[in-house]
């Protein structure tokens, strides 16, 4: 390097844990671990597990507030699992932390036949969910739905920001069995309070309606679709937004009535590949239904994905707000 190299301001990446709140974007912090920190003041068999991710999954406020119902398993997290199995069978309702891709690539089996199989009361979070990190594909959970839907007796939900993961934390305690949730951390966008909103596990819910085209979409590509449809109304195209956060048991019959209505494009949008999630499990529900509208996936590609700042691979990848408009606009 020289001298006038050695002068220039060093440029800050993000790209590992990345905020996905656009500049001046409403945003409340940690709700997962401030909702759980919550939760546990009300039922003592709450406990909390991770793998040397606590910090990074917000997590660390519940070790904080509850440090004897926190247990901190090390770089493990096959034995994270297992750990939370065991403690399940004592009777605790355990919440275990981690990244997505280690829960579904290197816990899968640990998930399958310890917790699944048995029906165990564990509650998975995991964060770094599709492509909210820039660090390329070792930290890229963009399969995890694929991989998860699979599970017999596996619920997964996806939430869309701050108030779709408070709800979510008792709802998920509440429900007996096994959950997935893809976690989002840090300052967490603020966006279902304008509408009106209440997470309900299983049910997807209107937030907006329109005559033109139904956007069905889950996590924060509902967020982006709400923005979409602002962006549309200026050349008079009607975007109605229905949110799905509960992937698996899905909302059919909701999502097949409002694809039943004439005239609308359907379009499906998932932070996810396009292989094995929200898109084709709404496109074989509506199948089985005998509903036909014209349809279309906005969703990441069947590839590996580069590293990099997150708005330019939301740009390159055709799920940022400016992309997704100009896809539907094309479509219509």
């Amino acid at each position: 390097m020289n001298s006038l190299d050695s002068n220039r301001p060093k440029l800050k990446t993000s790209a590992m844990i990345a905020s996905i709140a656009a500049e001046g974007q409403r945003t409340r912090s940690a709700p997962f671990g401030n909702a759980l920190v919550e939760l546990a003041s009300q039922r003592a068999d709450i406990v909390g597990m991770s793998a040397d991710l606590a910090k990074y999954t917000d997590l660390h406020l519940f070790a904080q507030a509850y440090p004897e119902r926190f247990f901190q398993m090390g770089m493990a997290e096959q034995l994270l699992m297992g750990a939370a199995g065991g403690m399940a069978k004592e009777g605790f309702v355990p919440f275990v932390t981690t990244y997505a891709v280690f829960a579904a690539r290197r816990a899968y089996d640990f998930i399958h036949q310890v917790i699944a199989e048995e029906n165990l009361n564990v509650k998975i979070a995991c964060a770094l969910p599709g492509l909210t990190t820039g660090y390329g594909p070792s930290h890229q959970a963009t399969e995890d739905l694929a991989i998860f839907r699979g599970v017999p007796g596996l619920t997964i939900v996806d939430p869309c920001d701050a108030i779709d993961i408070e709800g979510a934390v008792p709802a998920i305690a509440a429900h007996r069995g096994p959950v997935y949730m893809r976690l989002l951390r840090g300052r967490v966008p603020v966006v279902l309070d304008e509408y009106d909103y209440r997470f309900e596990l299983g049910r997807a819910k209107m937030l907006r309606d329109g005559r033109d085209v139904l956007v069905i979409s889950s996590g924060i590509l509902t967020m982006r679709a709400l923005e979409v449809a602002d962006a549309l109304r200026a050349d008079s195209i009607d975007v109605a937004v229905l949110h799905c956060p509960t992937i698996k048991p899905l909302d059919e019959a909701t999502i097949i009535e409002a694809a039943r209505r004439s005239g609308r494009l359907v379009v499906v949008a998932e932070n996810h590949s396009t292989v094995g999630g929200l898109g084709e499990a709404v496109a074989c529900a509506l199948l089985r239904a005998g509903v036909a509208p014209a349809y279309r996936q906005i969703a990441l590609p069947d590839a590996f994905l580069d590293a990099g700042a997150l708005p330019t691979l939301h740009d390159r990848y055709g799920i940022s707000t400016e992309r997704m408009a100009a896809s539907i606009r094309s479509w219509l």
